[in-house]
């Protein structure tokens, strides 16, 4: 039986076998695993296949200090929770968007600027990496403070300030380029 670190190294090395095979001997269980957080099946297969995908585009950089198993079930856990978390706050985000929107009638054009609006930060928020989107939402959308961000993601308050910047550069960028 081959150890993980030695699977691990093949994987980083470019060996397309060895990852399939990992693929074939985990997916199951994973998307299982996924589906029991998430309770939809194509969303739980969405997250372990991004997971993968993530996995093979960056192998060069794979650090694993865990068991590979205990590394794939708890990237699978986060995600499924960044999940959760964004579906939370799109559903605040338009709950309080249609009470807004209830409460003072605004010209179609004020809707349609928003809509697009509304749509470019949804596209700035997918490009960010996920931890950096996920922080961002956190912050913005659920008025979260840096050192409860850090807190509940288990990082340091340092790790939350860098994301934020990342995020707010990236959002300078893109809305200066409109």
């Amino acid at each position: 039986m081959i150890r993980d670190t030695e699977i691990i190294g093949r994987i980083r090395q470019g060996d397309i076998g060895q990852f399939e095979s990992l693929f074939r001997s985990s997916y199951v269980s994973l998307v299982r695993y996924a589906k029991t957080l998430i309770k939809d099946h194509d969303t739980a297969e969405e997250i372990v296949q991004d997971l993968f995908f993530r996995l093979w585009q960056d192998r060069e950089k794979i650090k694993i200090e865990s068991s590979l198993n205990g590394y794939l079930f708890r990237s699978v856990h986060n995600r499924c929770l960044h999940h959760i978390e964004h579906a939370r706050v799109v559903d605040r985000h338009a709950a309080e968007m249609s009470l807004r929107q209830s409460d003072s009638p605004e010209n179609p054009s004020d809707i349609l600027q928003y809509k697009e609006l509304q749509a470019k930060i949804a596209g700035i928020i997918e490009k960010l990496p996920e931890r950096c989107g996920q922080i961002f939402c956190m912050s913005r959308f659920e008025g979260l403070k840096y050192n409860e961000i850090a807190e509940k993601l288990s990082v340091s308050v340092k790790t939350v300030e860098a994301n934020m910047g990342r995020a707010l550069k990236e959002f300078r960028k893109e809305l200066a380029e409109q």
